[in-house]
C-alpha cells in the first residue's frame, strides 16, 4: 500500500529493522528504564573475574577471562564448523531441526540461514550453573560468546564479501543478525534445535542452564528490590520468560561491543540510526554520539523467522545476481557477441553432427558449466 515516494523504495532488511526500532521504543524501552538497575550487568563485579577485573575495557575483560586455562576448553567456537557463509551443510528446515515447524511430510516453516549454524556459544553450553549465579557472571558468559562470535563473522564474512563484491549486506548487518540470535538464545526464543542428536541435546541443555541460572536472578530481585518488581515477575513461571527478555534489554549495549570487538573502523550499519536516525556509525559498526551505550541495531526486536526468511531472499538475489553476470561473461564471444555453443558445451560452428564430429571449444566448455544453474 502507500503511495509509493521513499519508503518504497526501502529494502525488506530496512522495513523489518524499522519494525524491531518501533516495538523498542513505544514497548520496551520506557519498561526498560524501570527494571534496568536491577538487571544490568557489570563485568567488573563478575565473581568470576578474580584479577581480571582490573581491566576496564569490555573487549580487554573478556579476552583475559578467555585465556585462563580453564576457559580455553570452552573456546566459543569450538566443534563448530568455521564455513559459515557456505551450503555446504545445506539449509535446516525439517521439524525436529526448527522448533513449531510441520511434522506433516516435514513442511517447512522457518529454515536456519547458513551463518546460524555455526553461531559460537559453545562456552554457554558448558558454563554449567554453579559458578554462574548472578547477572554480573552470566554477561562474563555472554559477552566471551559474542565476542569470538563477532571474531568469527569478521573473518569469514570478509571472504564472502570478496566473493559476492556488491553485497546488499556489509559486515554490520551479519554482526547484527548474530547478534540477534544470540538474544533469542538468552531470552529462550530461539528455533533452531540443532543438527545432530548430540547438538540438540546441548542446545536443550543450555536452556535448562539458562532457566537455573535465571532463577537465581529471580530469587535476587524477589529479594532486594522494590515491589514493582516482585509485581512484573510474580507469574513468571520457570521459564522466566519476562525476567530474560529485561534482562537482555538492561545487557545488550555491552554484548554488542563485545560483538563488534574485532571490527575495524569505516564499517557502517545498513542504515541511519545513529543521532536520532540522522548520521552513520562511522566506527565499529558503533554510534559515535553515544559511544558503547545504543547498539544501532534493532533486530533483536524483530521475530527470528522473519528475520532469517528475510537473510535466505538476500542470499538468494546476491547469488542469482553473481551467477547470471558469470554466465553473461563466460557465453559472450569477442566484443560482447554471442558464442555458437550447445548446451552441453560443443562449439556449434565446428561440429559437425552428420559425420559425428563434436567438437568440445574449451570456452564453451565454460559457457555452459556457468549456464547450468539456469537450466532445471
Amino acid at each position: 500500500g502507500g503511495d509509493g515516494g521513499a519508503d518504497a523504495n526501502k529494502s525488506a532488511k530496512h522495513a523489518l529493522d524499522e519494525f524491531g526500532q518501533q516495538v523498542y521504543e513505544e514497548k520496551v524501552q520506557s519498561d526498560a528504564e524501570t527494571y534496568k538497575d536491577a538487571l544490568k550487568g557489570k563485568l567488573s563485579q563478575a565473581s568470576i573475574l578474580g584479577e581480571t577485573g582490573a581491566f576496564h575495557k569490555t573487549c580487554d575483560v573478556v579476552e583475559e577471562y578467555y585465556k585462563r586455562d580453564e576457559n580455553r576448553k570452552r573456546y566459543p567456537c569450538d566443534k563448530r564448523s568455521p564455513v559459515r557463509f557456505s551450503d555446504e551443510y545445506g539449509g535446516q528446515c525439517t521439524y525436529n531441526r526448527i522448533k513449531d515447524n510441520e511434522k506433516v511430510d516435514n513442511k517447512c516453516g522457518a529454515c536456519a540461514p547458513y551463518r546460524r549454524l555455526h553461531l559460537c556459544d559453545y562456552n554457554l553450553e558448558k558454563m554449567g550453573t554453579k559458578k554462574i549465579d548472578n547477572t554480573h557472571d552470566l554477561l562474563l558468559e555472554v559477552c566471551m560468546a559474542a565476542k569470538y562470535e563477532g571474531q568469527s563473522i569478521n573473518t569469514h564474512y570478509t571472504i564472502h564479501e570478496a566473493t559476492y563484491g556488491d553485497s546488499a549486506s556489509q559486515l554490520c548487518t551479519a554482526l547484527a543478525r548474530s547478534f540477534a540470535d544470540i538474544g533469542d538464545i538468552i531470552r529462550g526464543k530461539d528455533l533452531y534445535r540443532g543438527d545432530k542428536k548430540k547438538d540438540q541435546q546441548e542446545k536443550a541443555k543450555l536452556q535448562q542452564s539458562l532457566k537455573d541460572i535465571f532463577a537465581k536472578i529471580h530469587s535476587d530481585v524477589m529479594k532486594t528490590n522494590k515491589e514493582v518488581l516482585k509485581t512484573r515477575y510474580k507469574k513468571d513461571g520457570d521459564n522466566f520468560f519476562q525476567l530474560r527478555e529485561d534482562w537482555w534489554t538492561a545487557n545488550r549495549a555491552t554484548i554488542w561491543e563485545a560483538i563488534t570487538c574485532e571490527v575495524k573502523s569505516g564499517n557502517n550499519y545498513f542504515r541511519r540510526t545513529c543521532s536520532n536516525d540522522t548520521s552513520d556509525t562511522n566506527e565499529k559498526c558503533r554510534c559515535s554520539d553515544k559511544p558503547n551505550t545504543d547498539p544501532p541495531t534493532y533486530f533483536d526486536y524483530v521475530p527470528q523467522y522473519l528475520r532469517w526468511f528475510e537473510e535466505w531472499a538476500e542470499d538468494f538475489c546476491r547469488k542469482r545476481k553473481y551467477k547470471l553476470e558469470n554466465a553473461i561473461q563466460k557465453c559472450r564471444g569477442d566484443n560482447g557477441n554471442d558464442k555458437y555453443c550447445s548446451g552441453n558445451g560443443y562449439n556449434c560452428k565446428e561440429t559437425i553432427r552428420a559425420q559425428e564430429k563434436l567438437v568440445e571449444g574449451d570456452d564453451c566448455h565454460k559457457c555452459s558449466v556457468a549456464c547450468k544453474p539456469f537450466v532445471e
